[in-house]
């Protein structure tokens, strides 16, 4: 009963601890499982239900998967093509240095040291544009490609197949597969000889002939 004091439970020597924990220890209620039974109809509604989240979750895991993938890859395009506008706008400064070795070429050709400075301060630029992702566009001797070349000048030849790039009057360049600029071409047209013999043209006259 409550309040009821206990009687004190007296160990014997020959008991041991384990033997004394064991008749102290509370006794365990055991617990008999319960059995829930359902109708046929309410379990196939469970199974229905089952089905449609599970579904569920597979859909929002395949979402989120894709969405991990998506923002993966614009991840490393931005990384890819984050100092675009930087490159873009240093071109002008190696179209620069272009000229100016061009020009020290002509004028100070006799100056070996001058030049050698000029041509290590070129090649400076380029190695760090490379570094960058960035390389020139072959264009010369290319047939014309809008998406690479932008045409400047025209010039007519029969030397050259229709539409194949003469001269590169600026240089392109690419950021690694996207075009940062495009190249600045004369390309070749073919001259068309209104005195050309090889096909001759017939001509019917009043009586039937052909001339």
């Amino acid at each position: 009963m409550c309040g009821q004091k206990k009687k004190d439970q007296h160990i014997r020597p020959e008991d041991s601890a384990s033997d004394f924990e064991e008749k102290n220890e509370p006794k365990r209620k055991i617990c008999k499982q319960k059995s829930i039974k359902f109708n046929e109809e309410e379990y196939v509604k469970l199974i229905q239900e089952r089905d449609t989240y599970k579904d569920k979750y597979y859909r929002l895991a395949a979402d989120f998967e894709n969405s991990r993938k998506r923002m993966d890859r614009e991840k490393q395009e931005f990384i890819k093509y984050a100092n675009e506008k930087v490159m873009r706008e240093f071109l002008d400064i190696l179209d620069d240095l272009e000229r100016l070795k061009h020009t020290a070429q002509e004028k100070y050709s006799d100056d070996e040291s001058f030049l050698k400075g000029i041509q290590l301060v070129v090649e400076n630029a380029y190695s760090l544009i490379q570094r960058n992702g960035v390389k020139a566009i072959d264009a010369k001797g290319k047939l014309f490609d809008p998406h690479y070349h932008e045409v400047l000048l025209q010039e007519e030849t029969n030397q050259e197949q229709e539409n194949t790039v003469l001269e590169e009057l600026q240089r392109g360049y690419m950021l690694n597969d996207k075009v940062l600029r495009t190249s600045k071409v004369k390309i070749a047209r073919n001259k068309t000889d209104i005195n050309d013999d090889s096909n001759p043209i017939k001509i019917k006259i009043k009586d039937g002939d052909e001339t």
